[in-house]
């Protein structure tokens, strides 16, 4: 009588496979974050294109993302510091933020193609002796926001030209009754308004940053985990 017996290693495989899942099981979710969480930032980038009208390159790459390891698997999509601080309002609502030269809102002079003020324009009053930017109250008790020039102090006074550079020293004209003036100085003796900042206005856009987060990561998650553990498998030594 011949006795046949057919036998398996059916759970000395599983044994194995389960294994090979436990060890490749954290790659794949690394990759798969990663994945989505790129998805993640294109989407956001895309979202502040579709938002404003021509936004600066500065705010179109203002997205950032820190990419998760397996020693943690988190990653991170986030708008950079000082981006972040002028957009907010576009997320939580609220007025434009107005101490950045991206949202200064000025008045009465040619803005840039993105409706900004220009750099080289604010550099140029800058280098004006006695400029500064910020906010003064009148004595009517109006406060106006904006660039300003101090006035330069009349006679020989000790403090004509403090704080200038020695190229800015050997540019110095000389003024009427020997006194010392620098080129482009505010001779009125009193406050000189160079730009006027108009009052922020509610922001009339919504960016909507966690919604698009997480309709992203919701309708690809799945997927880039099912690519990156068959990968994983497929690869495994």
């Amino acid at each position: 009588m011949v006795d046949i017996r057919i036998t398996s290693n059916i759970e000395d495989v599983r044994r194995r496979m389960d294994a090979l899942v436990r060890k490749q099981l954290p790659f794949a979710m690394v990759q798969a974050i990663n994945k989505t969480a790129q998805r993640v930032q294109e989407a956001e980038t895309q979202n502040i294109l579709k938002t404003f009208n021509n936004p600066t390159p500065f705010t179109q790459k203002s997205i950032g993302l820190t990419k998760a390891r397996k020693s943690a698997p988190v990653a991170t999509v986030y708008v950079k510091d000082i981006a972040a601080s002028y957009l907010q309002p576009y997320e939580d609502g609220g007025t434009h933020k107005l101490n950045s030269r991206a949202l200064l809102n000025p008045k009465d002079i040619k803005l840039n193609q993105y409706g900004n003020l220009p750099k080289a324009a604010l550099a140029r009053l800058k280098a004006k002796p006695g400029v500064f930017i910020g906010p003064v109250t009148l004595k009517n008790g109006e406060t106006i926001n904006g660039v300003w020039q101090r006035p330069m102090l009349r006679g020989n006074d000790a403090a004509i030209g403090k704080g200038m550079t020695v190229r800015q020293r050997q540019k110095l004209l000389r003024g009427k009754h020997g006194t010392v003036v620098p080129r482009g100085a505010n001779t009125t003796g009193k406050l000189k308004l160079l730009i006027r900042f108009g009052d922020a206005l509610p922001v009339k856009q919504h960016l909507g940053f966690i919604d698009v987060a997480q309709r992203t990561v919701a309708q690809n998650f799945q997927r880039d985990f099912e690519v990156a553990f068959d990968e994983a498998i497929r690869t495994a030594r």
